[in-house]
């Protein structure tokens, strides 16, 4: 505090102009894909050095809020997300209508949705996948290895694993699994789909996630190990997703148990 009575703004200058500008944008004066004052604009209203307005704008692109295109200027970062609604976007009546749950669920949201297969083979099981099958590691499964799209931009790598002799036949091991996907295939075989288990964490991605998934510096992404049970308990599907942390949200709504 200074002798007068008011308080001194002890943040670095760049953190000071960084997070007004950060305020612009969280309030909506700046929209998302709308151009940034230059550099010498900004130091001139701040009155300030360019030095610390382009250290403020590394800040501001290291959080993910600005993009800079070269010989064009910095940008609001445009960043589609779709909310995941926890236990309604696993009814049956999703798949059952023919589309991916992954596109429905972003349709429903006003966006575009789609999805590259990047391998589809047998492979041995990874540790947390045998887990879950109650198998040894290295057994032989079924594997599909996606990437998911939102608006044409990458959000997730989804790793879905089968036992052989669950898949065997089915055009789960085909590249078109058909209306509904793999959860209708597995009730065509007899394997009625009962219950689910989540399990989520959020980590810095490896350098390969970050291409990718065309994640800006500083940007987490959220594993997710998803179990799926038919009637009998068994585990039918074991998914593997890894989703950029900047284009999901999460919203869950249950009955409180007794």
């Amino acid at each position: 505090m200074t002798a007068s009575g008011s308080y001194t703004d002890a943040r670095p200058l760049q953190v000071r102009i960084a997070d007004g500008i950060r305020i612009k944008i969280k309030s909506g004066e700046l929209k998302p894909g709308q151009q940034l004052p230059t550099l010498d604009q900004i130091a001139e209203e701040r009155g300030t050095s360019l030095a610390a307005v382009r250290k403020a704008l590394d800040l501001l692109r290291q959080q993910g809020l600005v993009v800079t295109v070269q010989g064009k200027g910095s940008f609001v970062r445009e960043r589609p997300s779709t909310r995941r609604h926890g236990i309604d976007r696993y009814a049956k009546s999703k798949w059952k209508s023919g589309k991916p749950l992954h596109t429905a669920e972003a349709e429903e949201q006003g966006h575009s949705a789609g999805q590259v297969l990047r391998e589809l083979a047998e492979v041995p099981a990874p540790a947390v996948v045998a887990e879950r099958f109650g198998v040894p590691e290295g057994t032989p499964v079924w594997v599909r290895r996606r990437t998911t799209f939102i608006d044409n931009r990458p959000n997730q790598l989804a790793d879905s694993y089968y036992e052989l002799e669950v898949v065997r036949g089915t055009l789960i091991q085909q590249e078109n699994t058909g209306p509904g996907g793999g959860f209708a295939r597995l009730e065509e075989a007899g394997r009625i789909l009962d219950r689910m288990r989540e399990e989520w964490t959020v980590r810095m991605p490896t350098g390969p996630e970050s291409v990718e998934l065309r994640l800006p510096a500083g940007t987490p992404v959220v594993d997710l190990v998803r179990t799926t049970f038919d009637t009998t308990g068994r585990a039918v599907e074991v998914m593997l997703a890894t989703l950029a942390g900047d284009m999901v949200s999460f919203a869950y709504e249950f009955k409180i148990p007794d």
